[in-house]
């Protein structure tokens, strides 16, 4: 049995947060290409990709979703509103909450995102059933059941 403290396992290499990091990094840059001609960013797509499932939705509530806070969401909106694709609005019944929906433009891009979808599927060069295992695995890893 080799010893977690040996030199062996103090290679950057084998540590389990620089494979994240470079997995996390790889895809971005996969991404990166498929987003440019929408004039997205990937935080952009991947709010975009939750208004698609459901909207309007609260600010609070899309942040939650994408593992975001009011900080870096909130400007993220802003600039998606200014390119046209979602609006920001009060709610009525409380004028703390901002409801965020998508604009016809916003609409527009719904086969193009779902496509990128597809194509990153297709780089990663795993099974169904690997890709669903990883994502469970870093799910799990990225919400314990403790928090």
């Amino acid at each position: 049995m080799v010893s977690i403290n040996s030199a062996e396992h103090r290679e950057v290499g084998t540590q389990l947060s620089f494979a994240l990091y470079a997995a996390s990094n790889r895809m971005m840059r996969l991404h990166k290409p498929l987003l440019e001609p929408l004039g997205l960013t990937f935080p952009q797509y991947l709010v975009m990709l939750e208004l698609l499932n459901e909207a309007p939705r609260t600010v609070g509530d899309l942040g939650g979703k994408v593992g975001m806070d009011t900080g870096t969401i909130t400007p993220l909106l802003k600039r998606l509103e200014v390119a046209g694709m979602v609006t920001r609005t009060r709610d009525v019944a409380d004028e703390r909450r901002v409801q965020i929906a998508l604009t016809d433009a916003g609409e527009c891009v719904r086969e193009a995102l779902w496509g990128i979808t597809e194509k990153i599927k297709s780089a990663c060069q795993l099974t169904d059933e690997g890709l669903e295992a990883l994502r469970d695995t870093l799910n799990s890893f990225a919400h314990p059941a403790s928090e």
